[in-house]
């Protein structure tokens, strides 16, 4: 099994967020937000990379792996019922695909973290895509 780590930068600093990845040996960030942009400092996708890369750590950003708007409205409001059916369609699609592959290409070259907002993995997307393009890989959350 090859290890794929994920984590949610929600109430982390960026100072936060690199610790964990170094102390985990992470070399390369994957974005699996749809929109990267964010109001918490260091977190939007040219400052993040630009600090990633300051550190050795490789930044990608993989779109097409995101939650589309309904799907993050769903999930602010808890509703994972609806979360769970926007994701799916998301995955479904022909880039998301592509993406999803690319994905594993990655975590499986060198050891990676998928990176979205959520802190609570079992909140997040990135725990269904996991579940859903995650076979032969072992989940390991960086901010328990």
């Amino acid at each position: 099994m090859t290890r794929v780590f994920t984590i949610g930068y929600e109430a982390a600093t960026f100072d936060d967020l690199l610790a964990a990845l170094r102390k985990a040996g992470v070399r390369q960030v994957i974005d699996v937000r749809a929109l990267p942009l964010s109001r918490r400092p260091g977190f939007s996708k040219s400052a993040l990379a630009a600090g990633l890369a300051e550190a050795g750590i490789d930044y990608v950003h993989l779109k097409a792996l995101g939650t589309p708007k309904p799907g993050r409205d769903a999930a602010k409001k808890g509703d994972r019922a609806t979360l769970e059916t926007v994701y799916s369609g998301q995955l479904e699609l022909p880039e998301a695909q592509a993406q999803a592959a690319r994905m594993r290409e990655l975590v499986e070259a060198a050891p990676s973290a998928l990176l979205c907002y959520e802190r609570d993995p079992a909140l997040c997307h990135r725990t269904l895509l996991l579940a859903a393009e995650g076979e032969g890989l072992e989940s390991v959350d960086l901010f328990p």
